[in-house]
């Protein structure tokens, strides 16, 4: 039996409203193929309204001028209420986005909830204002104090395949730091983002502090042209964050982009390969490979390589893939069937280019209806390979040779991206040393952290991105630095 959700409309201004056409997208369930919802289609008229409300509510509404402790004291009833609502929101990541229940669970809600709880505590003791030493002036002493404003109307513009990780850890910060904003999901899993437009309602947010418009590219076209707007705030590929940054230069507009990513994993001689395997081929396999900073390439010396293929080899065949709201299945869907043929067209490049299908490669047996595909390794990958180079966005991990560490740093670096990596190394002082060597904004070691580190930034080089997101670094990227100073002496 099918499970549908029932869309309000466009939450804009503190109100439900119905969009000013006819024109509806359909939400579809891509482990069954079957609609779920529909959601209204935003014109750019409905972009204004959306904006409008979100530039009232900064300029003369009370968030902004809310001390820190009253904006922290509301984020966290709002946050409170999202944390109420855990199963039916464990749920509905599972239906429009296919993630299987253990990682929807854990990683698609416990996770950003702790990120934003965060942000909601932070917004009460953030250091809004930063003293200034005396300087030496011409009547006395001067002084004087550097101000952290809110940058005004925030446009957050989030992709499909961890909708509410993302919207939450665009609009906890914004807010916390006495931000408006307009909020635009992917039009593929939109059902998240208008249930934190409820919440957001019934937590008692001031109206036009959060709006919530869903649509294509048009509405996302308009918000980050429109000249009420402040800041973008996107995540997705580095081919639409350069759009959104050409875009956003018309208005001088500030961006914070987290892009995409080919994120290395590297295992030096004489690592834990067993350790190391495991990390390897659940990493890449996270949500059917769906994630900007998924380990998707394996670097291993050659002294380990073999075994290395072996022992991924064997975790990625035990994968189960399949129902996602099955507690036992190990991955889901992806997205759409547009995704998978994507996928497929990267794997007969892949074998094309002359490397070595290790596992997987199709379609898995059995699974008619959904848009699955298989855990897949290859191995033999020479670094120029495009399976090696693009960003596939798929359960599809490449195993790489290197010979010494010197070797191995080259070909981590060898990429456009910059996003994330991994170090093994049984010297945990050589890993360290090793983890300033390569051109990626978050590094692991011997598989610590496991994700963002809650105070640190999180962000790319090169063409993953502009900016960091998470920790007080998180929280800057959504204010502006005025000096205000005065003469401590008489005029």
């Amino acid at each position: 039996m099918t499970t549908t959700f029932k869309s309000n409309g466009l939450y804009i201004d503190g109100a439900w409203v119905d969009a000013s056409g006819d024109d509806a997208v359909a939400v579809v369930n891509p482990a069954t193929e079957e609609v779920i919802s529909h959601v209204p289609q935003a014109s750019t008229a409905d972009v204004d309204r959306a904006v409008a409300a979100a530039r009232r509510a900064f300029d003369d509404g009370p968030w902004p001028r809310l001390s820190p402790r009253q904006r922290s004291d509301m984020l966290l009833r709002f946050m409170q209420a999202v944390s109420d609502r855990r199963a039916g929101l464990v749920d509905l990541i599972i239906a429009e986005a296919g993630s299987a229940r253990p990682i929807a669970q854990a990683l698609q809600f416990d996770t950003p909830l702790r990120y934003a709880f965060w942000f909601a505590e932070r917004a009460a003791s953030f250091p809004f204002l930063d003293p200034l030493p005396p300087q030496p002036g011409a009547r006395g002493l001067g002084q004087g104090v550097i101000l952290k404003e809110p940058i005004g109307v925030v446009a957050a513009i989030t992709p499909f395949n961890f909708p509410l990780y993302l919207n939450l850890v665009k609009i906890a910060p914004a807010l916390a730091v006495g931000c408006t904003v307009v909020l635009k999901p992917s039009p593929l899993t939109p059902l998240e983002a208008l249930v934190l437009g409820e919440i957001a309602d019934d937590a008692g947010l001031p109206a036009g502090v959060l709006n919530v418009v869903t649509g294509d590219v048009d509405a996302s076209g308009h918000l980050t042209t429109h000249d009420a707007v402040d800041m973008v705030s996107f995540t997705g590929s580095d081919a639409v964050g350069k759009k959104i940054m050409g875009q956003a230069a018309e208005g001088l507009k500030k961006v914070l982009l987290e892009l995409g990513g080919k994120s290395p994993n590297i295992a030096f001689a004489g690592a834990n390969v067993e350790k190391f395997a495991m990390s390897a081929a659940t990493g890449f396999t996270i949500h059917a490979g769906q994630g900007c900073a998924l380990p998707t390439r394996i670097l291993a010396d050659r002294s380990i390589y073999d075994d290395v293929v072996e022992r991924i080899t064997g975790v990625l065949r035990n994968i189960k893939v399949g129902d996602p709201t099955d507690s036992k299945t190990g991955m889901g869907p992806l997205i759409r069937e547009a995704q998978r043929e994507r996928v497929e067209r990267y794997v007969a490049a892949g074998t094309a280019e002359g490397a070595r299908l290790a596992c997987g490669g199709a379609r898995p047996a059995g699974l008619d209806r959904g848009y699955y595909f298989e855990p897949t390794l290859f191995a033999d990958v020479d670094s120029s390979m495009s399976i090696a180079q693009d960003e596939i966005f798929g359960p599809v991990g490449v195993v790489i040779p290197f010979d010494g560490e010197d070797d191995g740093i080259r070909i981590a670096n060898d990429t456009r991206y910059g996003l994330a990596a991994s170090v093994w190394h049984p010297d945990p002082v050589r890993a360290y040393e090793l983890a300033q060597r390569i051109h990626a904004g978050t590094v692991s070691i011997n598989g610590g952290g496991g994700g963002p580190h809650l105070w640190g930034p999180f962000g790319g080089y090169k063409h993953s991105g502009i900016g960091r997101e998470f920790g007080d670094y998180g929280l800057l990227e959504y204010t502006q630095l005025k000096t205000v100073s005065w003469s401590a002496g008489r005029p």
